[in-house]
C-alpha cells in the first residue's frame, strides 16, 4: 500500500509540474502575442489619423468611422490582454502593506467622477465609522475597484451603491435591466461580453479584478437579485 501511495504521489507531482510548465508557457505566449500586435495596430492608428484629414465623400467618411471604431476596439482589447497576461505572470502586484479600504474605495470612485457625472450617476457610498484596514497591494486594489466601477457604468440603469462593512466585505450594487442571473454568472469569464454593453468592452476587466483579488488572498463573486447586480469583494479576517 505504501509503495502504491508513493507511486501515485510521484505521478501527481509530475502532472502538477507539467501543468505549471504548460501554464507558464501559455502566459508567455499570450504576452508575446499581445506585444507583437501593438506595432501593426499603432501603424493602423497612424494611417487612420492621416485619412481623417482627407476630404472624402459622406459614404467614404462613414466607412472610415467604422474602421476607426474597430481599430480602437482592437487596440483596447490588445492592451487589456497584455495587462491581463502581465498581472497573472509577474510579481508586480504581490507587495503588501497595511491599507485603509475606505480610503482606496473613495479614491477609486473619485477617479470616475467625470464618467459618472456624464452618465448622470451619483454613487451612494456607505462605510463604517471605524476604518477597515487590509494587508494588500494598493495599486492592485485600485485596479480591482476601478474595473468593477467601470463594469457598473456599462450595465447600470443609473444607480450605484458601494458598501464597505467592518469585516472587509465590499459590495457594489446597481440596477440593470440588461442582464439576468445567467449572464451575471458569466461576467468573470475571460473575453465574455454582453451584447448590450458598450462596443468598447473587452471582457477582461472583471477577469483581471478576480485574478488580482485572488492573488491577495481575497474572493470576488457576483449575483443577480431583484433586478440588481451585486459584486462582492471579500478579504478574510487574517488579511485585516
Amino acid at each position: 500500500v505504501a509503495a502504491e501511495l508513493d507511486r501515485q504521489m510521484k505521478d501527481l507531482r509530475q502532472a502538477r509540474l507539467r501543468y505549471e510548465q504548460g501554464d507558464a508557457e501559455l502566459k508567455k505566449a499570450v504576452t508575446n502575442i499581445s506585444h507583437d500586435l501593438r506595432t501593426p495596430l499603432t501603424a493602423l492608428c497612424g494611417y487612420m489619423q492621416l485619412l481623417d484629414r482627407e476630404q472624402v465623400s459622406p459614404e467614404v467618411r462613414e466607412y472610415l468611422d467604422v474602421m476607426k471604431n474597430r481599430i480602437q476596439a482592437m487596440t483596447k482589447l490588445t492592451e487589456e490582454l497584455f495587462q491581463y497576461s502581465v498581472i497573472v505572470s509577474t510579481e508586480k502586484y504581490r507587495e503588501r502593506e497595511r491599507i485603509s479600504l475606505g480610503a482606496v474605495l473613495a479614491e477609486s470612485a473619485a477617479g470616475f467622477y467625470g464618467v459618472l457625472k456624464e452618465k448622470g450617476m451619483t454613487p451612494n457610498i456607505r462605510m463604517p465609522e471605524e476604518e477597515v484596514f487590509v494587508y494588500a497591494n494598493r495599486d492592485g486594489l485600485l485596479r480591482i475597484f476601478g474595473n468593477i466601477i467601470s463594469n457598473a457604468v456599462k450595465y447600470s440603469d443609473g444607480d450605484l451603491e458601494i458598501t464597505l462593512d467592518e469585516n472587509g466585505m465590499i459590495t457594489f450594487a446597481n440596477h440593470s435591466n440588461k442582464l439576468d442571473e445567467i449572464l451575471v454568472g458569466r461576467l468573470f469569464d475571460r473575453f465574455y461580453t454582453v451584447e448590450t454593453a458598450s462596443s468598447g468592452s473587452t471582457g477582461l476587466g472583471l477577469s483581471i479584478a478576480r485574478a488580482l483579488t485572488e492573488q491577495m488572498g481575497g474572493s470576488i463573486t457576483a449575483e443577480y437579485q431583484s433586478g440588481m447586480i451585486l459584486v462582492h469583494v471579500h478579504f478574510p479576517q487574517h488579511l485585516l
